[in-house]
């Protein structure tokens, strides 16, 4: 059974000889190296000298705020509340609040190139997967047609 790999458990340095190399433990280039600011794991690579944190590569990379409080406001972005009643509640601009939603689209597009590249799935099998995303929670079954209002033509 093979097993994800995780961050810091390869280079992702892509000019570093052992970049993309997961390793074995025989042979481990990636040390820990402390915590960041933002109390994340921070890396180090004894190959190409370069350091990195745990969150490269995601959404919460970069990112001042706790990761915890970003994915509640991006929750609530799913349920349907509005930007601007987030901006009031939480105090976060705005313009923070929509770069957090291009960070997640991104890593979307991502993902569904690698499913495409990567899984040999198909376009309709990736739009069924984000329709169910989509419809996720929503009640199972046939959906009423509605009741289209008549223009007053005679057939």
């Amino acid at each position: 059974m093979t097993e994800l790999v995780h961050i810091g458990d390869f280079c992702p340095n892509k000019e570093c000889i052992e970049y993309g190399k997961v390793q074995t433990p025989g042979h481990r280039n990636i040390i820990k190296y402390g915590f960041s600011k933002s109390k994340h794991q921070r890396y180090y690579c004894v190959s190409c000298k370069k350091s990195f944190v745990e969150t490269i590569g995601t959404v919460f990379y970069g990112r001042r705020t706790p990761d915890d409080e970003i994915l509640k406001v991006l929750a609530h972005i799913a349920e349907g509340n509005r930007i601007s009643s987030l901006t009031r509640t939480t105090g976060h601009k705005e313009d923070t609040i929509l770069e957090w939603l291009r960070g997640a689209g991104k890593h979307s597009e991502e993902l569904e190139a690698i499913l495409l590249s990567e899984y040999q799935i198909n376009r309709g099998q990736i739009d069924g997967l984000w329709a169910f995303v989509q419809n996720k929670g929503e009640k199972k079954g046939m959906q009423k047609q509605k009741k289209v209002d008549s223009s007053g033509a005679q057939p």
